[in-house]
């Protein structure tokens, strides 16, 4: 039978407390290692960054610069003289067709239409003078007529009494004589009515001439109230309520904001793509997340001599009329052609994603039974710039496109989205 002393006991004892972390920290040890050997068994499918696979040109087209105008621009005008009494609009104001804009002082014209009129009442009496004078003239030469007449038969009648030898000579050439001066005073009397009518119709073209200057005054009359010559927006205030105008003066310009222009100058290597009603688009600084269409209205025959640039109008549809004048416009025009598949070089790396020579096989995800998928194909490559590759075929417009992984890809194996891709 053994014995142990205090002191063995004592030695035993430290021993153990000593050898007692060790054990631990062997057993924890090896619980981690169980657990890395799980994972490494059935590690997680890797992450991939997709996309939906895009059409765009590689190249972008030139971008020319413009400035939104009013498809239209009237000058307002005064057509008589006289002091602005009312201006009843301002820069900004909205007006519609035939609104009377301002009002001129019309006293003076009124004062003429009177007088004018008054002229003219003048010259009626007068013709009514002259046409009376026209019936008299006309009685006279009947009576003469009839005097005439009677003078005649008297100097026949003597005549036959002369032959007869019943009266003398002399009493038949009186009778004659007497006969002749009727016949002369038919033809005065005929003359004058020719004279009064000619009298009675010179009254009447100054009757249509006097109805003319006062036609002419009440046109005048009705210019005081200035009226707009069609809708649009008030751009510019030219004149002011007191101001003396004269015929012709500038009184306000109005813009018709139906439609908007926008003038550009374009290259001459362009002209030949460019065609009357073509659609180009149009981006406003004004208003950045709206797309514009425009049609191009007019194509310059003559190119600037200096810069060889050929000025076009580009029409834009402005209904809403939203779109205010002198806007800063990005032009450029649409290619006839249809765009290739653009794709990122980085979805031709992920076999070397540091490697500068890019692959001809791409990942695309398949969708099967809930699960995500890759599926390896084959692609054409074209153009590249500026870290985008065209593709011509092998690709469609549908597919979604991986870009990135997390590690190594294969054709069916099951991988998961990150949180950073494009698509659901």
């Amino acid at each position: 039978m053994m014995f142990l002393t205090t002191n063995t006991i004592v030695k035993y004892g430290c021993l153990f407390l000593l050898l007692s972390p060790l054990t631990g920290c062997f057993m924890e040890s090896k619980t981690e290692a169980q657990e890395e050997q799980d994972v490494s068994k059935n590690p997680p499918p890797p992450a991939v960054d997709a996309i939906k696979v895009t059409r765009e040109f590689l190249n972008k087209s030139q971008e020319y610069i413009g400035t939104t105008e009013p498809i239209k621009q009237i000058i307002l005008r005064s057509q008589a003289e006289g002091q602005i009494l009312s201006l009843k609009v301002d820069v900004g104001d909205k007006v519609s067709q035939g609104q009377v804009i301002a009002e001129l002082d019309n006293t003076l014209l009124k004062a003429a239409l009177y007088k004018a009129e008054a002229e003219l009442a003048s010259l009626q009496s007068a013709v009514i003078e002259a046409e009376a004078d026209v019936i008299s003239a006309q009685a006279q030469v009947k009576s003469d007529q009839i005097r005439f007449a009677q003078t005649e038969v008297d100097a026949n009648r003597l005549k036959e009494l002369y032959d007869d030898g019943a009266i003398a000579k002399r009493d038949v050439e009186l009778a004659m004589t007497e006969a002749k001066t009727a016949k002369q005073s038919v033809k005065a009397s005929e003359s004058q009515v020719k004279v009064k009518k000619a009298t009675v119709e010179t009254a009447k073209g100054r009757i249509i001439s006097q109805k003319a200057v006062i036609q002419e005054e009440k046109k005048r009359l009705i210019f005081t109230k200035i009226k707009a010559p069609s809708s649009g927006y008030v751009l510019e205030r030219m004149t002011e309520q007191g101001n003396l105008i004269q015929p012709g003066g500038e009184i306000i310009r109005i813009g018709d904001f139906s439609q908007v222009k926008v003038n550009v100058a374009v290259s001459e290597l362009e002209l030949k793509n460019l065609t009357l009603g073509k659609t180009v688009n149009v981006n406003l600084d004004a208003f950045p997340q709206q797309k514009f269409t425009g049609i191009i209205n007019r194509i310059s025959p003559a190119a600037n001599q200096e810069s060889r640039q050929i000025p076009l109008e580009i029409l834009l549809s402005n209904q809403d009329q939203k779109i205010s004048s002198g806007l800063l416009a990005r032009v450029t025009f649409n290619n006839n052609e249809n765009p290739p598949i653009l794709i990122p070089e980085s979805a031709l790396k992920i076999d070397n994603p540091r490697g500068n020579k890019l692959s001809n096989t791409v990942f695309i995800l398949d969708n099967i039974n809930g699960n995500e998928q890759v599926i390896t194909r084959q692609v054409t490559i074209g153009e590249n710039k500026n870290g985008k590759v065209e593709i011509l075929s092998g690709l469609n417009s549908n597919d979604r496109l991986i870009v990135k992984s997390s590690g190594k890809l294969e054709n069916g194996q099951t991988v998961r989205l990150s949180a950073i891709s494009t698509i659901n």
